[in-house]
């Protein structure tokens, strides 16, 4: 009888407080037990209040409260007892339950109805509020409409007028649970990791993703893949999921470098299988600069056509008409550094796509060969004799008198037929003469002429003889 009686009495003493604390009324206490259906909040002298277990769990459905954490939340019903609300769902939250959570600083639902000038309408409770752009989301993004319709847990941030102006905001809300996972996600941020984040905004220089927690990575555009992308917002945009890589973490400055292409082959990895010297491949020019064209010849694999592979022109930048950005052609294979990543090649002139190798003049001493003049210095002329094959003709091979104008009688941009005195295997060192060319066909006409000369004298000296011959005939007689 003693312990019905004491039961009695903790059960009457629960209820009298019970109907000494009001709906509304916000309250704090320690989450003593976690039930199947209902979380168990000590109050203090208030006795001990229920709350449903679904107010206790984040938006994945994951308990974000453990027994000992201090619960703040709002009384919504006293009757046998007191039941609390961290949310205040939309239907039961009265204005007084708004005034309350706004003092308290609690967590309110709503529902966002329409967007108008400035931000959204958001109904909640009974009331209609107001929430700007900036504050629906932590990602500004340009589509309005993807928000209408939607129920999320807003804080009110202004509270006037008995409730006839309220301001909420979702990104407070958003903030907080990014700050309380912040510092488990920073754990996971380390050079290697492979995370999924979510794009926050795009520039001109690359993309901001947020790793999770409020945690945001720099992803460099040229990070972005193997080829070349100039404008970033054609790959991602706001809003997107993305997996990307960390590559870097500055400890100091907390900056976190991410990138995407290393989840994909380095293309560079097989060029050796692909390219040879020799060989043509179709390739697509992307940009020009002062010391050459770079040439496309697959995604993420560029080659450099440089200037002196051009055949020179009267104009310095002449050789850009032929390749302007944009520009399809076939480009010869001339060289290929694995190591720095690096291809050379040539412009084929005549738009074939067979290896031109054969048709490249042969560069050996002796040779005979026509080039473009393609430069002057003061101790010569420089000729174009291939792509990649400059030769030197001296000023004392030029053929030209000392006192002679060398740059009138060799224009640049003009055809010129030399001799190959001098040329080493690497084609770096090539001397080339003019004037073993004039005296090559002065030394061809001698010969012509005295070969003509030669055939010619038996003739002449048998019709001499045949003259005198037949004079002397009547004579005899």
């Amino acid at each position: 009888m003693a312990e019905f009686d004491e039961d009695f009495a903790s059960m009457f003493e629960a209820s009298q407080q019970a109907k000494r604390i009001e709906r509304g009324q916000a309250v704090e206490g320690t989450l003593v037990g976690i039930g199947h259906e209902v979380g168990f909040v000590d109050v203090g002298g208030k006795g001990e209040a229920v709350i449903d277990i679904a107010e206790l769990k984040n938006d994945e459905g994951v308990l974000d409260v453990a027994v000992g954490d201090r619960v703040h939340a709002v009384v919504v019903s006293t009757e046998g007892g007191l039941t609390l609300s961290r949310r205040l769902a939309r239907g039961a939250a009265t204005d007084k339950h708004l005034e309350e959570a706004y003092s308290a600083g609690l967590p309110v639902e709503g529902k966002v109805e329409r967007d108008v000038k400035g931000g959204y309408e958001v109904r909640v409770g009974r009331q209609r509020a107001f929430c700007p752009f900036s504050q629906i989301d932590t990602v500004r993004n340009t589509d309005p409409s993807q928000h209408i319709g939607r129920v999320y847990t807003f804080r009110i941030t202004d509270y006037k007028e008995g409730g006839r102006n309220i301001i909420v905001s979702r990104r407070a809300v958003l903030e907080e649970e990014q700050r309380a996972v912040a510092d488990e996600i920073r754990k996971t941020v380390v050079a290697g990791a492979v995370l999924t984040g979510r794009v926050t905004s795009v520039r001109d220089f690359g993309a901001f993703v947020d790793l999770g927690g409020g945690i945001q990575g720099l992803l460099h555009v040229s990070e972005m893949g193997w080829a070349r992308i100039s404008d970033p917002s054609t790959l991602l945009k706001a809003g997107d999921d993305v997996t990307v890589k960390v590559l870097r973490v500055d400890e100091e400055t907390q900056k976190i470098a991410l990138g995407l292409k290393q989840l994909t082959a380095d293309p560079w990895q097989t060029v050796e299988t692909r390219y040879e010297p020799g060989q043509v491949h179709t390739g697509r020019v992307t940009r020009l600069t002062d010391f050459g064209a770079f040439v496309e010849l697959e995604p993420g694999v560029e080659a450099l056509a440089h200037v002196s592979t051009f055949a020179p022109t009267s104009h310095s930048r002449g050789w850009t008409q032929s390749v302007a950005a944009g520009t399809t052609a076939p480009f010869e294979i001339l060289t290929i550094d694995l190591e720095k990543k690096r291809i050379g090649v040539a412009l084929v002139a005549d738009g074939s796509t067979q290896a031109s190798a054969s048709s490249q003049p042969t560069i050996v001493p002796g040779a005979r060969v026509t080039g473009k003049v393609e430069r002057h210095e003061k101790f010569g002329v420089f000729v174009f004799l291939a792509p990649g094959r400059t030769g030197l003709m001296p000023l004392a091979e030029t053929g030209i008198a000392r006192e002679g104008d060398v740059v009138k009688a060799f224009p640049v941009g003009s055809d010129v037929e030399v001799v190959v005195l001098e040329a080493d295997p690497s084609g770096r060192r090539i001397r080339v003469s003019r004037k073993a060319v004039t005296e090559a066909q002065e030394a061809d006409e001698l010969r012509e002429y005295t070969e003509r000369s030669v055939a010619s004298a038996p003739e002449a000296f048998g019709s001499l003889a045949d003259k005198l011959r037949g004079a002397l005939k009547p004579s005899q007689k």
